[in-house]
């Protein structure tokens, strides 16, 4: 779901960093977006991965409380035997409480933008759109951290393994990650 600010907010936002500015003091950084990782080891069906994003887009001052993740329309035997039709998915809270947070990334404004584009090229990819071998959750989740500059194992053993693929991107990334705990 995405919320806009009241707009008394964005006033008061406004009239803080005026003060700021006229007293020499340094301004508040505004809110960013942090995309959290996640996996489920068995939704309804078999294991999934999604990203959910939650802060303040800074270019336009809109809430940001959603979550994406890449699944077939019709979980079934046709997943198996080749490509289905996709759509993008939506988890409830209780789906989300019920996952694991592997790492979560504060982005830039570059890198949302970014995200969000990959996210718009996956909602429309032509039909049938999801395959178990080339194009699941696991891979679009891949997408996604790619698109934020994360660095991804191309020719991994776990693109149907959700769990296993984020702990492969977290040691992937130990620079920009924080580490196990």
């Amino acid at each position: 779901m995405i919320r806009k600010w009241p707009p008394f907010r964005n006033w008061l936002a406004a009239v803080g960093l005026a003060l700021s500015l006229c007293l020499g003091l340094p301004a508040a950084a505004q809110a960013e977006v942090v995309a959290t990782f996640y996996s489920q080891d068995f939704g309804d069906s078999f294991p999934h991965a999604f990203v959910k994003l939650n802060g303040t887009d800074d270019a336009t001052g809109v809430a940001v409380d959603t979550n994406y993740g890449f699944t077939a329309v019709n979980i079934g035997p046709g997943i198996l035997l080749g490509s289905v039709k996709g759509r993008l998915d939506v988890a409830n809270q209780r789906y989300i409480d019920a996952s694991d947070a592997h790492f979560s990334v504060r982005l830039s404004d570059a890198q949302y933008r970014s995200l969000v584009i990959e996210v718009r090229r996956w909602a429309g990819l032509p039909q049938p759109s999801y395959s178990l071998g080339k194009a699941n959750c696991v891979h679009f989740i891949g997408a996604m951290a790619t698109s934020i500059g994360l660095r991804i194992n191309e020719k991994t053993a776990f693109w149907k393994k959700p769990k296993s693929f984020l702990r492969e991107v977290k040691g992937l990334n130990p620079g920009v990650l924080p580490p196990a705990g």
